[in-house]
């Protein structure tokens, strides 16, 4: 049998550096909230393919309805000739997301097209160009993805010029003193220093910053994006890339807000670990864009449609809303819980099952990922698989499938809990 040594040299000397990987062992088998390697170590996953895994790995309902989907036709590339399924998907997402306005959806295959897709819909309806976004976003690796994401290192890093007319002010953080004020000023100011209101198609926020460290948008601070978007005939755009799909407690983080986006962004736990993404908005924007305007041969392949189909009737069965607030819960007690003996603890913070903590050093306040690398590595090695973001990486957020069992949850939280006092 290879071992993991054996494939990480081969992967050393046939895959690029650029593509950063995290771990040193190769999977070979998962289930639910579980994994084990190729030389059968167990871990316990709270990474979930970076949010992709709402529904666990290896649903039964999930390979079902691709397996079955298989059998009948795996492509037919969608713009040439169509599906019923991707129509009844899109009728799906148009009657679950926010808002009871007449809307439309399209797919796509990542969520960095999605993004994409967005700002072309975006600056189709309204003959704009400007686009606005914000420090510590994340918005996919593409170069449009690329010019809006709020963080240089290493998403930005030797691959510039970016498209222009994209332009970032500070998003709201109060740990990091930047309040709800300040954030607006900021747009203020841009609008007179760098372009006018006329000219901006959108502006796009992640309602809780995945990458950026998981904080979470201020109701007052959505509110007020809704207000000036309404005032100047710019779109709101919400990318729920990161948040949706039952991890912040509801279908999608923006259904915690008392307003409405224009357009949607959404991708990850969509499909269950098969590449499919989606932007559904105001019917009469998703139509600015001519025939042909929008597609990808791969958007809406039939069996990342099937295993959406299931998915959303997973979500819905198993009623993973209500099952991310319990997990969210204890694992918000535990945290909690360890702060009076770990003082490097600045805040335990998000929505739903969408948490993270934060460290800072003790005596300076500065952000800690020495600390925070230190924690992710003393639980990998004892089985949990825990994952980084955050500015400076100084955040561990945590991301482990809603249908994971209590007994498992609770194997997990003691490791985490170690980690956090070793």
């Amino acid at each position: 049998m290879d071992s993991n040594r054996d494939w990480q040299q081969r992967k050393n000397q046939s895959t690029p550096r650029g593509v950063g990987v995290m771990c040193d062992f190769y999977a070979e088998r998962a289930l639910n909230a579980e994994l084990w390697d190729i030389e059968g170590r167990r871990y316990i996953d709270f990474g979930a393919g970076i949010a992709v895994l709402n529904t666990g790995h290896s649903h039964p309902r999930i390979l079902a309805a691709v397996s079955e989907q298989l059998q009948r036709f795996s492509h037919t590339a969608y713009q040439i000739v169509p599906y019923a399924s991707y129509v009844a998907l899109a009728e799906k997402i148009n009657q679950i997301t926010p808002g009871t306005h007449a809307k439309k959806t399209a797919f796509f295959s990542t969520g960095a097209e999605a993004v994409e897709n967005a700002i072309k819909i975006a600056r189709s309806a309204t003959g704009r160009a400007g686009v606005i976004a914000f420090s510590g976003g994340f918005h996919g690796r593409t170069m449009m993805g690329m010019a809006l994401t709020g963080k240089v290192e290493p998403y930005k890093t030797g691959f510039g010029p970016f498209p222009a007319e994209v332009f970032h002010v500070p998003f709201p953080n109060a740990l990091h003193g930047v309040t709800v004020e300040q954030s607006l000023a900021a747009l203020n100011t841009l609008f007179k220093a760098d372009i006018e209101p006329k000219r901006v198609a959108a502006i796009i926020i992640e309602p809780v910053q995945g990458e950026g460290g998981f904080y979470v948008a201020p109701p007052e601070f959505m509110r007020a994006l809704r207000a000036l978007c309404d005032t100047h005939g710019i779109l709101l755009i919400a990318d729920e890339i990161q948040t949706g799909f039952a991890r912040t407690g509801k279908m999608f983080a923006m259904d915690h807000y008392d307003v409405l986006p224009d357009l949607m962004t959404m991708a990850k736990s969509l499909a269950g670990g098969l590449p499919l993404s989606a932007v559904c908005g105001r019917a009469e924007i998703m139509d600015a864009p001519g025939p042909g305007g929008l597609g990808g041969t791969y958007g809406g392949n039939p069996l990342a449609v099937a295993a959406a189909h299931a998915v959303l009737d997973v979500i819905e069965e198993e009623r993973l809303c209500e099952r991310a607030v319990t997990v969210a819960q204890r694992l918000r007690d535990r945290l909690e819980a360890a702060r009076a003996d770990v003082p490097e603890i600045a805040e335990v913070r998000g929505i739903g099952a969408m948490l993270a903590v934060e460290f800072r050093d003790p005596q300076s306040g500065a952000p800690n990922p020495a600390f925070t690398k230190k924690v992710q590595t003393h639980a990998m090695s004892n089985g949990l698989l825990l994952l980084t973001c955050g500015g400076y990486g100084q955040v561990i957020r945590f991301l482990c499938p809603l249908t994971i069992g209590d007994t498992v949850l609770d194997e997990a939280l003691d490791i985490l809990d170690a980690a956090l006092r070793a």
